[in-house]
């Protein structure tokens, strides 16, 4: 499965973030930086990496520390989506101590979540390097970050399913059991989605069953998620969908069992852990003052 490029973060949009989270973080309230470093003071930050991973989330962090100070300089030293090692500088902030000090937390938060994400995604993809497969991302991400956190799993190798409930269809057990309470099933959910859906938009339906999924393609299903499915089943409901449906495994997979689930001949596998879950990647930022 080849990899997609990495998207390039709306700067407007970061710097909306940047001013949100300080502002949360009272970053210009500081009343110990205030109390203890002079305005005047100059220094040199350098964000340094604690463990191995990929680092995402460089544009972010450079955002907040302009945020707090224009007059901050910004350099990486690490390339977005590098791999890092134990020690490794990240990048180098210089200019007003307290800026830098007003804008630390704030900026690690991001890239230490976002280097998080990235290098789960990575493992995953890492696991089914040899098979063609791809890894997508779900919306289980934290509000109001999921344009970061998708932008990590990309950077991570992985790639992005929809955005946001309209940009495409997916019609789940709860759409399903909307319409058996009215003596409708899956045919008839595929027509209404098929006929209400603008030209051109996906529609996916969610199946748990091989009978679900033979259902889906007699009624012209042309993408299935295979919803906590066993191996076995999905290895039967490829046979039965090569060449007419493409399709995609969900629900309780991790890098133990990712390997196993992508042999079965699925399209795409879904992990919604990669953002709801992803481990802070640790990180500290260490200064020198001048």
């Amino acid at each position: 499965m080849p990899r997609q490029a990495i998207p390039k973060l709306p700067q407007a949009h970061l710097r909306r973030l940047a001013r949100n989270a300080l502002k949360e973080d009272q970053a210009w309230q500081d009343v110990t930086t205030t109390a203890l470093v002079p305005p005047e003071q100059k220094g040199r930050g350098v964000i340094i990496a604690g463990e191995e991973g990929v680092l995402a989330g460089l544009p972010m962090a450079e955002a907040v520390f302009k945020a707090v100070d224009p007059s901050l300089q910004w350099q990486p030293l690490a390339a977005e989506g590098s791999r890092l090692s134990p020690g490794q500088e990240v990048a180098c902030i210089e200019g007003p101590l307290a800026a830098i000090l007003r804008g630390e937390r704030v900026a690690l938060n991001y890239l230490t979540h976002l280097s998080g994400v990235a290098t789960a995604t990575a493992r995953l993809v890492a696991a089914i390097a040899s098979l063609p497969v791809g890894i997508r991302d779900t919306r289980k991400t934290t509000p109001g970050l999921r344009t970061l956190e998708r932008y990590a799993v990309r950077v991570g190798g992985g790639q992005s399913h929809r955005l946001t409930l309209a940009d495409a269809v997916l019609i789940k057990d709860n759409h399903l059991a909307a319409l058996r309470a009215r003596g409708l099933g899956i045919a008839e959910a595929l027509r209404r989605a098929g006929e209400q859906a603008p030209a051109g938009m996906r529609v996916q339906i969610e199946v748990t069953t091989v009978d679900e999924a033979r259902q889906a393609l007699e009624a012209g299903a042309r993408e299935l998620l295979l919803d906590n499915m066993p191996s076995e089943d999905m290895r039967r409901v490829v046979e039965t969908a090569r060449g007419r449906a493409v399709l995609e495994a969900s629900g309780g997979i991790s890098l133990h069992n990712v390997r196993r689930v992508a042999e079965t001949g699925v399209d795409y596998i879904s992990v919604g852990a990669i953002t709801h879950s992803a481990r802070a990647l640790d990180m500290s930022l260490q200064v020198a003052a001048s």
